[in-house]
């Protein structure tokens, strides 16, 4: 009984000291835990002031390791910043003088011109034109470009092979345009009128130049319509392009020309059928001049003051005016010839002459034996030998008789190449329909 009360005793003690080990190992972890917290946090605090707890270094632990590292970029030195300078070239600007204001090396300059036939555009600068240069600090070059003309711009820049250049071109877009009007003062303010640039107009009478005399035979009343391309870059026009197909109505008659190239590449206008708009001679050998002089064989010289046959016309015109030739042919005789003063005479084959008188000055290569072809300015407008002002004295040939420029009958040119003439038929069909529906709606519509 007494031994029974003993063992059970004994169990009871045993089993409370393993209790209170359990509770003392917990307890001591807990402790644990609480104290790395506090120096954690200190830690934490004495990174932020070194206040009461220290300084930063007295308290400071070793960062963590991670993957993750800083970026490069706040390691490495700053990138050079590089910008853009515009530069608009000025009267008797050179790519030295440039180069100079930019403070580039000289020694660059030299390295440029010598890349090839591309950079040789930047030796003939003009007022106006417009380069741009991307440098990095210390003015070193990074880029240059400069724009050679609407369509082509040159680029030059740094690469790893040193400085390169490539041409940049931008495709052209061309667009059909119709154009019509109705002359009641001038041909030129009838065709402003109408939206056409003064080079077109031009266009226009040199197409028709063989069969109207524009300084003669225009008047009130008379129309025209055009079929012309308008040219773009970049979606903004850059000029007028060719006439493709065109009428005139002159007192009443009707002429038509179309723009066709043969498969040779030769171009050339047209009639509807074919025919050459071309004829060997043009019908006046200046543009837009008013005639002071007819043909005439019994004429009052206001010189001479006396009759005198005038074998020839005479178109007033300012000093200077260029003198075309109106046909193919040979210089004869250049030089000064009694009352004609300065003088050219020009032989078209075996049977045709001409003869333009009272020149201020010859035209560029013009002299005797030299060959001209029809529309090349051989002189220009003055008031040399028997003159009272300036005018063109203007004389034609047949078979060394002398006829009247303004009636002739010139010879036709060569009409298309019959190997040619179904392709010319089947491609300006379309063209000239256009015309047709432009002067049925637009001339229409300046009636209104």
């Amino acid at each position: 009984m007494t031994q029974a009360r003993i063992t059970q005793t004994s169990s009871i003690t045993h089993t409370h000291w393993l209790l209170l080990g359990i509770l003392l190992v917990m307890a001591g972890l807990f402790l644990s835990v609480r104290s790395s917290d506090a120096v954690a946090t200190r830690a934490n605090t004495a990174g932020q002031s070194s206040g009461f707890w220290g300084t930063d270094q007295d308290l400071a632990l070793p960062a963590p390791e991670s993957d993750t590292q800083a970026p490069l970029a706040s390691l490495e030195a700053p990138v050079e910043e590089e910008r853009w300078h515009t530069i608009k070239v000025k009267s008797g600007d050179t790519l030295s003088d440039i180069f100079s204001r930019l403070d580039l090396n000289p020694q660059l300059l030299h390295t440029i011109l010598s890349l090839g036939d591309e950079t040789a555009t930047l030796k003939r600068l003009h007022p106006g034109e417009i380069i741009k240069f991307k440098l990095a600090e210390q003015s070193q070059l990074m880029e240059l470009m400069y724009d050679i003309d609407p369509t082509r711009s040159l680029r030059v820049w740094s690469g790893n092979d040193g400085y390169q250049t490539s041409l940049i071109e931008r495709p052209i877009e061309r667009r059909v345009v119709h154009s019509a009007g109705v002359i009641s003062s001038s041909l030129f303010e009838a065709a402003q009128d109408a939206g056409m640039s003064d080079s077109l107009t031009m266009q226009l009478a040199g197409i028709f130049g063989w069969d109207i005399d524009f300084a003669l035979d225009i008047r009130d009343g008379d129309r025209f319509s055009v079929v012309y391309d308008d040219l773009y870059v970049d979606g903004e026009r850059l000029r007028h392009g060719d006439i493709l197909a065109a009428e005139f109505i002159n007192r009443g008659e009707t002429f038509k020309a179309v723009r066709y190239t043969d498969p040779s590449g030769l171009t050339n206008y047209y009639t509807p059928d074919g025919d050459s708009m071309r004829k060997a001679f043009l019908r006046t050998p200046v543009d837009f001049s008013r005639i002071s002089s007819g043909f005439s064989m019994g004429r009052f010289h206001p010189v001479l003051n006396r009759i005198r046959a005038h074998k020839g016309v005479d178109y007033a015109s300012p000093t200077g005016t260029p003198i075309k030739a109106t046909g193919d042919g040979r210089v004869s005789f250049v030089g000064i010839k009694g009352g004609y003063g300065k003088v050219v005479e020009l032989q078209h084959g075996r049977r045709y002459s001409t003869l333009y008188g009272h020149m201020s000055r010859f035209g560029k290569g013009i002299r005797n034996g030299s060959t001209v072809r029809q529309g090349q300015t051989i002189g220009y407008v003055g008031m040399t030998g028997l003159a009272t002002g300036p005018h063109l004295h203007y004389e034609f040939r047949v078979d060394g008789l002398h006829r009247n420029p303004l009636k002739v009958q010139f010879p036709d040119a060569a009409p298309i190449a019959a190997k040619y003439k179904q392709d010319f038929l089947t491609k300006s069909r379309a063209t000239l329909a256009q015309l047709e529906s432009n002067k049925n709606g637009v001339v229409a519509a300046n009636d209104r």
